[in-house]
């Protein structure tokens, strides 16, 4: 608990340094949205039409929702065009993560114009018709919940309707993606499982163990979710999904989103765009178009590299290797360059139908399926 605590703590100020260092420069450069949707308006219209869903995104710079928001903040999510967002308000303690329950409450109830809590499927499309940014709550660490499973249906109750079985390492539920032992899932792992799907939470095995996600797609009577991971087939990662589970995933009617993070291409390789779109594509051709999407574990607002947020970034790297669960290839900033920012996903639209991909796929992997998926393990009504 120790360690939970002090891991908890430096997240915090990291979420601050990035918070204080939103007005500087960019370092790299970039193609923009606009740039990209000028050589295909009709992805313009797709992208403005569009159920645009990021199944794993923070909405404002300080994730801890300590500080209020600026207005360049407030503009980015509006001009976004994202409808929802999956964000991850746990911590390894529970107090702390009552704390950015209580947060998102609190910046949904002050800007009521531009935030709307989803408790319910109908919630996604009624944040977009009302031109408002959708939170989906959800926990990557598993650790609240290990210390009394009851707390599912108690979190449930309070929004919390996505939940990881592991982060990394093992949890009591199962073996995470860093475990060399791959032990699969826990008695208790099939039991929270079986909870989950009988009260409508959402299983994400994101950051889980090979033998644990075959295991869990394979207990589950509802379709699961790996809301933020690669293709291992392109970049043999532990972060990133085999196909045969990607097959699975799809065979059981669940959700794969790609993440924007370094973990695509082997280091010391900056990714880019087209890194993203190699592993979209495959994913894409693996699953079938009714399964993908994107998860860009990063956030809707721009990151800017300056000397403070290099430090930030710099300490949060040590302090996760001291946790153990540093994953191979912390080395690179924890980011795509090129679809850093509020237009990531108006790119990736672009990106797509440059590609050759139809506005068909186009809008699905924007956010019909995730929304579908949603409405089949939560219930539409």
């Amino acid at each position: 608990m120790v360690l939970c605590r002090q891991f908890d703590k430096q997240r915090r100020r990291f979420s601050l340094l990035l918070f204080r260092a939103g007005a500087a420069a960019i370092v790299f450069p970039r193609l923009t949205a606009a740039a990209l949707l000028g050589q295909a308006s009709s992805s313009n219209e797709v992208y403005s039409n569009a159920i645009v869903v990021d199944s794993l995104c923070a909405p404002l710079r300080d994730t801890f929702l300590d500080s209020s928001p600026s207005p360049q903040e407030l503009k980015a999510v509006r001009e976004s065009g994202i409808t929802a967002i999956h964000f991850s308000i746990s911590t390894p303690d529970f107090d702390e993560t009552l704390n950015s329950l209580a947060n998102v409450v609190q910046l949904a109830d002050t800007y009521p114009d531009m935030f709307l809590i989803v408790r319910r499927h109908p919630d996604i499309a009624r944040a977009k018709r009302e031109n408002k940014l959708g939170l989906m709550l959800g926990f990557q660490f598993p650790n609240v919940i290990e210390q009394d499973v009851d707390r599912l249906s108690t979190f449930r109750k309070l929004g919390v309707r996505i939940m990881q079985l592991t982060y990394n390492k093992r949890s009591k539920f199962g073996d995470g993606c860093l475990e060399t032992s791959n032990g699969g899932l826990s008695e208790a792992g099939i039991d929270a499982i079986r909870t989950m799907n009988q009260i409508g939470v959402a299983v994400d095995l994101s950051h889980s163990g090979y033998r644990t996600a075959s295991e869990a797609i394979a207990r589950s009577f509802k379709p699961v979710l790996i809301s933020h991971s690669g293709c291992a087939a392109l970049y043999q990662h532990p972060r990133n999904t085999p196909d045969e589970i990607l097959k699975a995933l799809a065979d059981h009617g669940g959700y794969f989103g790609l993440y924007l993070t370094p973990y695509l291409v082997a280091s010391p390789t900056i990714p880019t765009r087209e890194h993203v779109l190699d592993h979209l594509v495959h994913a894409i051709n693996v699953c079938g178009a009714d399964h993908v999407g994107i998860g860009s574990d990063a956030g809707i607002q721009q990151i800017v590299l300056t000397p403070e947020t290099k430090a930030a970034f710099e300490q949060n790297f040590i302090q996760r290797k001291q946790l153990g669960i540093a994953a191979p290839g912390e080395d690179r900033y924890p980011y795509v360059p090129d679809l850093n920012g509020p237009d990531h996903m108006q790119i990736v639209a672009a990106e797509l139908a440059k590609r050759g991909q139809p506005a068909s796929v186009v809008e699905k992997v924007l956010g019909r399926n995730f929304q579908r998926v949603i409405g089949e393990i939560w219930g539409t009504s």
